[in-house]
């Protein structure tokens, strides 16, 4: 699988972005997509965890952000709504074939290179 985020940008605090994930070499319905992001001077941390049927969110972004699919094209999105500046960080899409949600990094098989999102204030 290779994954392949794009979608970040400059945007003012309240504004809205959305990411995007490709994937290729393997389809959506057989593996767990999450999203995490790594601000600057900080560990990595999770976002969002999607395998189909369920969802599951960080608290700190529960309520803003929701996350989408197109099976035609084999890409997930990542809609963020009302951007705070602590959301600032670079994201990163990641897929898991262990079929079950999961925050920890270490259950993710494949990384994006990671797309940077800035929110001012």
């Amino acid at each position: 699988v290779q994954l392949q985020a794009s979608g970040g940008g400059l945007v003012q605090a309240g504004g809205s972005l959305r990411l995007s994930c490709v994937a290729s070499g393997r389809t959506f319905s057989s593996v767990v997509m999450g999203w995490f992001r790594q601000a600057p001077g900080k560990e990595r941390e999770f976002v969002v965890a999607w395998s189909g049927s369920s969802t599951y969110f960080a608290d700190s972004v529960r309520g803003r952000f929701a996350i989408s699919r197109d099976n035609t094209k084999n890409t997930v999105f990542l809609q963020m709504n009302r951007l705070k500046p602590e959301d600032t960080a670079v994201y990163y899409c990641a897929a898991g074939l262990g079929g079950r949600i999961t925050t920890a990094q270490a259950r993710y098989d494949y990384w994006g290179q990671g797309t940077l999102v800035t929110v001012s204030s």
